[in-house]
């Protein structure tokens, strides 16, 4: 969170045209006004809000007779964009309507509340930021959402899902429930993005991981198997076999033997250069 607040404007008040550094998204509390962005008009009243993208020139004004109260929260981070495309905001889309005055209003009174330094009111207010985009998200009807961008949003959450949870014994119809689609769906959208189904990305993100632990070499192979998320360390063996065409033991041998011999290449080239200095400090030919 970057910022907050809640102004009650006098009649016409008006910013801009003008440019954020930040995503920023007002509400109305009460009163009416219009929003401008990218040649377009968009009378406001209570219940509704509106989303300014960072560097995007806008413009907003209360009413002439009934100038709005409104609250506003500013937002960036590495993940910005992708929240902001989560509620299905956008330049194409800014406008919102939400039923959530009070709580939306309760929210950023507390951020108001919490807004000095220190470590508690820092992780108070993101935290609060969190549940404010929450509320938002629930009122945003996601057939304002293109179609394609619903589809890339939803292959995204699910293989976040597979990446934070490969280890644990999912299943793919766990991956589409987190992301509210059925399976069948779920194996169009990740054949159309990625070329291959859930299920098979969900076994490439486990036996990569099964790969790089097989590295340290005090570690029994059922412990990988559990910590890629397969029960049965015979399953896990047929599928690592049958991705690397060798089981997990012969292919953590077959790592060593090629480390070994990097290792021996290495050490004779090193040598080789030790050698050819101490011709050259003797003053032979090299």
């Amino acid at each position: 969170m970057t910022c907050c607040g809640c102004s009650r404007t006098e009649p016409l008040h008006h910013f801009g045209p003008a440019l954020k550094p930040h995503y920023l998204i007002h509400y109305v509390l009460s009163g009416k006004g219009i929003f401008r962005l990218e040649g377009k008009e968009y009378p406001l009243e209570a219940g509704y809000g509106f989303l300014i993208e960072p560097g995007q020139m806008s413009f907003y004004q209360a009413d002439g007779k009934e100038p709005w109260t409104y609250i506003w929260v500013g937002f960036a981070g590495s993940r910005a964009k992708e929240y902001a495309e989560g509620l299905g905001l956008s330049s194409r889309h800014p406008v919102f309507r939400s039923g959530h005055s009070d709580e939306l209003y309760g929210i950023v009174r507390d951020m108001m509340d919490h807004n000095t330094s220190g470590t508690a009111n820092e992780w108070r207010r993101n935290g609060s930021l969190q549940v404010f985009l929450s509320v938002v998200a629930q009122s945003v009807p996601i057939s304002k959402q293109d179609e394609e961008d619903r589809a890339n949003r939803y292959v995204r959450r699910a293989v976040e899902f597979i990446q934070r949870n490969y280890c644990n014994p999912i299943r793919v119809t766990d991956v589409a429930d987190y992301v509210c689609v059925n399976r069948s769906y779920l194996y169009t959208l990740f054949q159309n993005s990625l070329g291959m189904s859930p299920q098979q990305f969900l076994a490439t993100c486990r036996l990569t991981r099964a790969a790089e632990l097989l590295k340290i070499p005090d570690l029994p192979v059922e412990s990988i198997a559990f910590s890629c998320g397969y029960q049965d360390p015979l399953v896990f063996t047929r599928a690592f076999r049958q991705k690397n065409g060798v089981s997990p033991s012969a292919y953590r041998r077959q790592m060593k033997e090629d480390e070994n011999r990097w290792n021996r290449e290495h050490l004779k080239q090193v040598e080789d250069f030790i050698a050819e200095v101490g011709k050259l400090e003797q003053g032979g030919e090299p």
